[in-house]
């Protein structure tokens, strides 16, 4: 595909503004950012073992049912993604449906959300290539530098193409699910150790008291899948490629993880894998990759974690970069990070942005003597991850009270079932999170209390700037969300016909 750039405008007076590069993704490119978000492996080897150590075998259970629970919600979700074309996404979504001033809050804890899950990482990425270099060499590395690297590397793949990046995920991704399905294939070649069990689906193994903290687990390791409709705009046929990206990676992720945690139960016994976690949780999928497939195995997955962590690193990078560009275009951030490369086709000063707020937010755990996991990571991640599950529930609250106000062609299933049985859903998956957050922190309740109101504060002060911006610059309150111009994916029916949309311009903050 040819590199975008400045061209000459029809009337040949000005260069046109560079763009982001329409038509650059399909639906496997949008799937690779979504499910690298996810970090399959390091959500695997990391996460787990928690999951059986506290839930036993019926763990692999908990992941279908998250599975579902957000198939539920992107229903409703993309149903509605043929009707938004802003790209917003969540904050478009929610303003469409429950207001500007929601929409406002929400773009501001889409903001801090992704930021938090992105920026807590870069301790992960410190920790895990620490316990790569021991693994391999015995050698002991300090976690800072390897962070602050990371820091430049990420930057410059957001720099680049988004297609470049979707080249980079699509390997880094199949090589870290490789490494799962090589551990699977000796586990099944095998038999096992005491031959293939069922058991992990009965009914009884499924309903216990662990039930719960497994699907805390669950839900977490979900996060970002939503992130499709970031990419509507570089998305070839979106209006088909945005649903289809987003299905297949809730399914993908719903069954691999569901597989994958089933075969480590596998690999030890039903009635010895509880023991086996709970005496070794970090080692437990190296035992057994050892165990059925060799040393060298157990060699790579470790590598193969760090790239798991770039991947998830660099996806959530693009992602802040989009949102940084819309909000800028909206007016509600400066101007200048509404910048996009000419040759790249990149929000390349929106990613400086975000890689200098993620440095100085490193740079200060570390001068903090903070841990790069237990801490940086966790005191990070946790409310970034809780402010995008509350994002899901604004949203498919959003989703049911918009297609109440307008008419419409969609079905009650798409529009009343499902974004109500999700909205429900989530709720208690939120509940879930909460009541269980000791268990993704390892921190007192107080803290648990500041990470958890953290979220509720965001979301207030974007309430606050939403008054602020009615009162002091209506003009940017009153186009915040608004459709953009009709182009060759906008719904051209005409305004008086059942379902029509009709289409806003969406100013520049320099119009």
């Amino acid at each position: 595909m040819p590199e975008t750039s400045s061209r000459p405008s029809p009337s040949g007076d000005s260069p046109a503004p560079a763009a982001l590069r329409s038509g650059a993704l399909g639906t496997a490119d949008i799937a690779f950012f979504v499910v690298s978000a996810a970090a399959p492996l390091t959500v695997m080897a990391g996460v787990a073992p928690l999951a059986i150590l506290l839930g036993g075998i019926g763990a692999p259970v908990g992941y279908l049912l998250a599975g579902i629970t957000l198939a539920v919600f992107a229903v409703g979700f993309t149903t509605m993604s043929r009707h938004v074309h802003s790209g917003g996404a969540f904050y478009a979504y929610i303003t469409r449906g429950l207001g500007r001033a929601a929409g406002v809050g929400a773009a501001l804890l889409a903001l801090i959300g992704y930021n938090g899950m992105e920026i807590g990482v870069y301790g992960l990425l410190g920790s895990a290539t620490q316990d790569t270099a021991h693994a391999l060499f015995g050698a002991d590395i300090p976690w800072l530098p390897v962070s602050l690297a990371g820091l430049l590397l990420i930057g410059y793949g957001g720099y680049r193409s988004i297609d470049f990046g979707a080249k980079v995920l699509g390997v880094l991704l199949v090589a870290e699910t490789g490494i799962l399905v090589l551990l699977a294939v000796g586990v099944l070649a095998k038999g096992g150790a005491h031959g293939l069990s069922l058991a992990s689906f009965a009914p009884g193994n499924v309903f216990v008291p662990g039930t719960a903290a497994v699907l805390a687990f669950a839900f977490a390791a979900f996060t970002g899948f939503e992130s499709t409709v970031i990419y509507r705009r570089e998305a070839r046929d979106p209006a088909r490629t945005v649903p289809r990206a987003t299905y297949a990676a809730v399914g993908f992720l719903g069954l691999f993880y569901a597989f994958v945690v089933w075969i480590a139960i596998q690999s030890f016994g039903d009635a010895e894998v509880a023991e086996a976690a709970g005496g070794d949780p970090a080692g437990l999928f190296f035992t057994a990759i050892t165990t059925y497939v060799g040393g060298w195995a157990a060699d790579l997955m470790h590598v193969l974690i760090v790239t798991s962590v770039l991947a998830s690193l660099l996806a959530f990078h693009n992602a802040i970069n989009r949102y940084g560009l819309a909000l800028a275009e909206e007016g509600v951030l400066p101007k200048a990070l509404a910048r996009v490369h000419p040759r790249h086709g990149s929000p390349y000063v929106a990613g400086i942005a975000q890689t200098v707020l993620g440095a100085v937010v490193v740079l200060g755990f570390a001068a903090a003597g903070a841990d790069p996991y237990g801490q940086l990571l966790l005191w990070v991640n946790t409310p970034g991850m809780l402010g995008l599950m509350a994002l899901q529930l604004l949203a498919a609250l959003a989703v049911f009270a918009y297609f109440r106000r307008v008419h419409h062609d969609e079905g009650a299933l798409r529009t009343v079932v499902a974004p109500v049985a999700a909205a429900a859903l989530l709720t208690a998956a939120i509940v879930l999170v909460v009541t269980h957050l000791d268990l993704f922190t390892g921190a007192s309740a107080t803290v648990n209390t500041v990470l958890a109101a953290l979220v509720v504060a965001v979301f207030a002060a974007g309430l606050g700037l939403a008054g602020w911006l009615r009162r002091h610059r209506p003009g940017v309150y009153e186009r915040f969300a608004a459709e953009p111009d009709p182009g060759p994916e906008a719904d051209t029916t005409p305004e008086s016909e059942p379902g029509a949309v009709a289409p806003v311009r969406r100013l520049t903050p320099g119009d």
